[in-house]
C-alpha cells in the first residue's frame, strides 16, 4: 500500500510536501526494480537543481541509476545515513531510506505530481 500523504512521479520518485521543503527518495517500485542498494552518491547541501536535473547516483547489485530530480531548488539537508547505510532504501524506502530535503524555487512545479492511486495506476500494481 502506497502512502497517501506524499506524491509521486512516473519516474518512480516520491516527494512529501512540508510547508515550505520537500522530501524526495525514490518508491518501493524502484528500489525493488534496482535490487540491494550498495551505494548512494548524495547531492551536497547547498546545491540548486533545475526541475529534470540528475541529483543522485544508485548503484545497486544490478545496475548503476540516476534520479533526475523533479523540481527545481535547492538542497537543504541530505540524508547522510545513507553513506553508511544505503540499504535503508530497500528497507524503509518511504521513511529512513529518504535522500534529501528540497526548497522548490518554483513551487507550480509541484502542481503536476500524482496521487498515490494515480501512481499505483501508472505502475500497474506490479
Amino acid at each position: 500500500m502506497l502512502p497517501e500523504d506524499i506524491k509521486y512521479t512516473t519516474e518512480h520518485v516520491w516527494l512529501k510536501i512540508e510547508d515550505d521543503r520537500v522530501v524526495i527518495g525514490i518508491t518501493d517500485y524502484a528500489q525493488k526494480e534496482l535490487g540491494d542498494v550498495v551505494f548512494v552518491d548524495l547531492p551536497a547541501v547547498g546545491e540548486r537543481f533545475t526541475a529534470g536535473d540528475a541529483m543522485i547516483t544508485i548503484e545497486s547489485v544490478k545496475a548503476v541509476s540516476e534520479i533526475n530530480i523533479p523540481i527545481s531548488g535547492e538542497i537543504m539537508e541530505t540524508n547522510d545515513d545513507l553513506e553508511h547505510s544505503p540499504e535503508l532504501i530497500n528497507q524503509d524506502p518511504y521513511r529512513k531510506g529518504w535522500i534529501a530535503v528540497i526548497e522548490p524555487s518554483d513551487p507550480n512545479e509541484l502542481k503536476g505530481l500524482l496521487t498515490a492511486k494515480a501512481y499505483s495506476n501508472h505502475i500497474g500494481k506490479k
